[in-house]
């Protein structure tokens, strides 16, 4: 082989290997530390006229931890209150499951989490369910740690929220794998002309829900499949977050949409799946816009 060739070899193998440091880089440690801003409008049906154009920003997953998890949690805060949301909606997993060790000490992470959590603020407050890695720890300690910083937990309840002389419900269920779902109990004495937003941490469960008269289900839990190869689907989903596991979705009635998260789980990078927040502008549906939710 010729000086030329050999050169030119070392040359491609150099910046193959300098493209493939780079891409671990940014997947380590800027996509992950990077929240992006998603809008989202959707159209409902029963949505009041005079709340048209009511926002609510959405985030989930923020498996908290000082080293990692707490970086994007930090960034989207300022974010977050920047965008001047009516209602922020927290849909789950403040802490994570160990693989090994004490849960009462993975649980114990859900104070930082929610002391962070609650320097978001919104006329209509903060709201929150639990997701599976909360249920799976200490859920009774993680939601203590939430309503100590006035960020209510919805565990099969739902509340009413007025403003303008009209009114709309946000409701939340237990968590669907680790507890006990009750959207009937959830629903109970709701006027029928009255709309639903329900939180539900686990995105397929809209399955479920799309047999009762919920308008809007917000999801997580799926992470968006954390690390996404380009052309491929995600590499991992995980259970009860493989149908409807990021975006906008409609299942039957129900419009869904599902959060890609603020955290990472398992390892801590994301690769085409940056952190996200979401915003919504929820409006009343017409017979021209009702199929653009």
């Amino acid at each position: 082989m010729s000086p030329l060739a050999t050169t030119r070899r070392r040359f491609l193998a150099g910046t193959a290997a300098a493209g493939v440091a780079a891409l671990a880089g940014d997947s380590l440690l800027l996509e992950p530390n990077d929240p992006r801003i998603v809008h989202r409008e959707f159209f409902l049906s029963r949505w009041p006229q005079r709340l048209n154009g009511l926002t609510i920003a959405l985030l989930s997953d923020f498996h908290y931890d000082p080293i990692f998890s707490c970086h994007p949690l930090h960034a989207a805060i300022p974010m977050v209150n920047g965008l001047l949301p009516d209602l922020i909606v927290l849909a789950g997993d403040y802490v994570t499951i160990p693989t090994s060790g004490n849960h009462a000490k993975a649980a114990a992470t859900a104070e930082p989490c929610a002391r962070l959590l609650s320097q978001m603020s919104a006329p209509m407050g903060l709201w929150a369910v639990l997701g599976n890695h909360d249920a799976g720890t200490d859920p009774r300690h993680v939601t203590h740690a939430l309503e100590a910083q006035n960020i209510p937990v919805l565990a099969n309840q739902a509340r009413p929220i007025e403003r303008e002389g009209s009114r709309f419900w946000i409701a939340g269920v237990r968590d669907v794998l680790y507890d006990s779902p009750n959207l009937s109990k959830t629903l109970q004495g709701i006027p029928s002309d009255e709309a639903v937003i329900l939180l539900v941490h686990e995105p397929d469960f809209a399955d479920e829900a799309s047999k009762y008269p919920v308008d809007l289900q917000l999801s997580g839990h799926s992470h968006g499949g954390q690390i996404r190869l380009p052309f491929l689907p995600p590499l991992y989903l995980p259970p009860l977050a493989e149908k409807y596991y990021w975006g906008t979705y409609r299942v039957g009635p129900l419009a869904l949409y599902t959060n890609a998260g603020l955290g990472t789980i398992g390892v801590a990078m994301r690769l085409n799946c940056p952190p996200e927040i979401t915003l919504l502008t929820i409006r009343p549906a017409s017979p021209g816009n009702a199929r653009r939710s």
